[in-house]
């Protein structure tokens, strides 16, 4: 008999598009021996250049794309109508040409406060506490639904050369145990942030048809317990994916705590191999990279310590204009010679290494 491999995985959306089943399949198979390298806005922009065909600073540098991309929806409400569509016309564009390379996007929300001025960021004078306003049943609730259907329209327009859709690892409220951001932890209840989030699967999901997401819960790196990581958990049912987001731990500010890194990615990697689930690490990096054997003496060792099962890792953007703002290798970087000994680990994995992510596969019992 002929069964599909991974049948048992715990994927939320029951009627998942067979491409976003694969993803999964796919993900959840090669965390067992590697993991896949991802960067922010790879394709979209990067040190001293923006919108080029088919670059990347790290194909620059390797010859390939990373294997997962990050995008962000930030432009997606809170500006003219006009300028939303352009830049989801933008955006649908990049999605789809990594989809057609065979590569993988993964969704940040810098989300704009959609009860105040003050962008994403908390700001004590301006920011509306608009976790309990989006709620079902709270002021704000029907222009948030109206907010998602952006998303929704959105998510139902990328469609590949092949006809199909592009499965994306969608990252709603990250860094929620902070307080930098509107809908952090200091700024809503427990309660209220468990609502929103189970709200906007519900509604993705089974009002709109988004049928090609995945969608993953990150933190940033306050936690030390397993309890701790979950306290804002909205539950097995409504989460495929755990991660982390963690730069404090690897670097930032000269600081290094890698052990307490590699401590809380094995709680997120233990939870989900017990909730058959999907795990990551979300967001981390290392701004200018001014330590030239970071790729592999801190961020690989870590990766591979504890016999993790880990999807991928994703580091921050370049900026367009910045001297010092990035966090992947260019051309000329002082860490280029350790970022091609990272490239070239068996462990890791880049984008020209990516075989048949969105084929159905099966395994042959008998």
């Amino acid at each position: 008999m002929w069964l599909l491999a991974n049948a048992g995985s715990a994927q939320i959306d029951k009627n998942a598009t067979k491409e976003t089943k694969a993803l999964y399949r796919f993900l959840k198979k090669t965390s067992k021996k590697h993991i896949l390298f991802g960067h922010q806005h790879a394709t979209e922009y990067g040190h001293g250049w923006a919108g080029e065909k088919d670059r990347s600073d790290v194909k620059s540098v390797t010859g390939s794309h990373p294997a997962v991309i990050g995008v962000d929806f930030s432009g997606f409400s809170g500006r003219p109508k006009a300028v939303i569509d352009q830049t989801v016309a933008a955006l649908k564009k990049n999605v789809v040409d990594t989809y057609n390379r065979g590569g993988i996007t993964t969704v940040a929300w810098h989300f704009s406060n959609p009860a105040s001025k003050g962008g994403f960021y908390w700001i004590d004078t301006v920011s509306a506490p608009a976790i309990s306003l989006i709620k079902p049943g709270g002021s704000h609730h029907e222009k948030y639904k109206e907010i998602l259907r952006t998303v929704g329209d959105f998510a139902k327009s990328v469609q590949g050369n092949d006809g199909t859709l592009a499965p994306m690892i969608f990252r709603p409220f990250h860094e929620f145990d902070g307080g930098w951001f509107w809908w952090g932890k200091p700024h809503c209840s427990r309660e209220d942030f468990i609502a929103v989030w189970q709200f906007t699967v519900l509604y993705l999901r089974d009002s709109l048809g988004v049928h090609n997401f995945i969608y993953t819960f990150s933190p940033d790196n306050k936690f030390t317990t397993e309890e701790e990581f979950l306290e804002r958990y909205p539950g097995d049912e409504w989460v495929d994916m755990v991660g982390m987001d963690n730069y404090g731990d690897f670097g930032r500010d000269g600081k290094y705590n890698v052990e307490a890194g590699i401590k809380k990615l094995k709680i997120v990697s233990d939870y989900a191999q017990k909730a058959n689930k999907l795990a990551a690490f979300t967001e981390t990096g290392l701004e200018s990279i001014p330590n030239s054997t970071w790729w592999t003496e801190t961020l690989l060792k870590a990766l591979k310590a504890e016999k993790m099962r880990l999807s991928y890792v994703l580091v921050w953007r370049n900026d367009i204009r910045s001297p010092t703002h990035y966090y992947a290798p260019f051309p000329g970087h002082t860490s280029v010679p350790d970022f091609l000994s990272f490239y070239n680990d068996p462990y890791t994995l880049f984008e020209k290494e990516l075989k048949n992510v969105y084929k159905k596969r099966f395994l042959g019992i008998f």
